[in-house]
């Protein structure tokens, strides 16, 4: 590929993702990884008596000075169409005489796999960094606007009040139920293997089992268990679909935000940057939440890119090249896309704008609608079937709109007056109970969501 920007088609090489997760997939660092893996196994059959001691040390030296080249690995494959013949052959001649042993009882599967592994072990740790930050920041929200009252919606629709907090606590919840998802996760990624061509391990003897362990300790990996020619694909299928989860809550937080940007609604909006940021090319007055738009977008792509994986895990027999090709192009992408989004939201959320006005006007808009079922629980305790009750207050509420509130219409109605005095009445339709236990309900949750933040 040429160096020049003009070449670049993928976006992702110059639109989407950050430039410190973009280098974790280099083509450098991925050879890199692959050479860590050869040195190990070189020095962990050293271990064992079953390559020379110095011809591993000369392996390890080779790979640890970087005296091989990408471009070398380049002009070999072009010529033996292989890539990881390629790696080694270029490894061999970097280590001289002791290139005799590079490579010795192994598959191309230990090498590709066993240096992936490596790989998602690195993107594990940025992604769960990514999720930490993203609860971080939802957590200061909830804490900042626990008894913030606004309307809730179900349907749309106004339903009772809560508060905006502990809207922010709820989504901090879920990303951290990723964060602990990836975390049981991890030890089913970090899973090498060094078993030979159909993963019985025949080809390193009797010192198979020492050697892996052996290779598997050095590189920080446990070894797979019952391997065929590569590590068994159930396990980046789980990746790429909880990759998939992750960008799912990512779409629901971020259609939050452009819901309450709506110029109907105006109660939270994105950052904007007055003196620079254009929100349209014609109608100036736009001030679009864009960043939420656009992490909509990604999400929906890496969602999409869960389902080659699945297709993957049906291989022929010990193996076939049907999920090399795919697995090149969504690991990359969907990790790449998956960091990008989080950093995204995180930027989002923490410089959100909140009108706490704008949600106060919203509730006085209700004329007290929004707590029907408040009344509704009390006439039941007055001994009036709940039903009924319902019935009541639903007669009540119609065309709410049109003039007159709820506690007129409540104070007016022969069954309720019987049983409730005015006052009464006012202070059961008043939101503040309904705000007070979700301020006391977002305290309690982000106390417990804090207490593990840093873990």
């Amino acid at each position: 590929m040429s160096d020049s920007s003009d070449s670049l088609f993928c976006p992702l090489e110059y639109r989407y993702g950050r430039p410190e997760v973009r280098a974790v997939f280099s083509r450098e660092a991925r050879l890199r990884r692959a050479l860590l893996v050869e040195a190990a196994l070189a020095e962990s059959e050293a271990e064992v008596g079953r390559v020379p001691a110095e011809a591993a040390a000369a392996i390890a030296l080779a790979v640890s000075a970087k005296k091989v080249s990408l471009s070398k690995v380049d002009e070999l494959e072009a010529e033996l169409k292989h890539d990881v013949m390629a790696i080694t052959r270029a490894l061999a001649e970097a280590a001289g005489d002791a290139g005799a042993w590079v490579h010795y009882g192994a598959t191309s599967g230990d090498i590709t796999d066993t240096a992936l592994a490596l790989e998602l072990r690195e993107s594990a740790s940025i992604l769960r960094t990514d999720l930490t930050e993203l609860a971080r920041a939802l957590l200061d929200l909830a804490h900042r606007h626990r008894a913030t009252a606004e309307v809730g919606r179900t349907h749309g629709q106004h339903a009772v009040p809560l508060s905006f907090g502990y809207k922010m606590a709820v989504g901090a919840a879920e990303v951290l139920r990723h964060r602990q998802r990836l975390d049981q996760l991890l030890p089913r990624l970090a899973v090498g293997k060094m078993a030979g061509a159909v993963g019985t391990g025949a080809g390193f003897g009797a010192d198979a089992e020492a050697i892996e362990r052996a290779v598997m300790r050095r590189l920080g990996l446990t070894a797979e268990e019952a391997p065929t020619q590569i590590v068994g694909r159930d396990r980046i299928a789980e990746l790429t679909n909880f990759l998939a989860l992750v960008a799912g809550t990512a779409e629901r937080l971020s259609t939050e935000v452009r819901n309450l940007q709506r110029t109907e609604i105006g109660e939270a909006f994105e950052a904007f940057d007055e003196g620079k940021q254009v929100g349209s090319s014609t109608m100036a007055q736009k001030r679009n939440p864009m960043l939420s738009e656009n992490v909509t977008s990604l999400a929906r792509l890496v969602r999409a890119l869960a389902l080659p994986p699945l297709e993957n895990m049906a291989l022929w027999h010990e193996r076939d090249l049907t999920n090399s090709a795919n697995e090149r192009i969504v690991l990359p992408h969907a990790i790449l896309l998956t960091d990008d989004i989080l950093t995204k939201l995180t930027q989002v959320f923490a410089h959100l704008h909140v009108d706490e006005s704008a949600m106060a006007r919203h509730l006085e808009a209700a004329k007290g609608s929004v707590m029907t079922e408040n009344l509704m629980l009390a006439l039941t305790a007055k001994g009036v079937p709940r039903s009924k009750a319902h019935e009541l207050l639903r007669s009540l509420t119609r065309e709410l709109g049109h003039g007159s509130t709820l506690a007129e219409r409540a104070k007016a109605d022969p069954e309720l007056s019987l049983r409730f005095p005015p006052g009464e009445i006012d202070e059961l339709l008043d939101p503040a109970a309904y705000v007070r236990a979700a301020a006391l309900k977002t305290d309690r949750v982000v106390a417990s969501l804090r207490a593990g933040l840093d873990r």
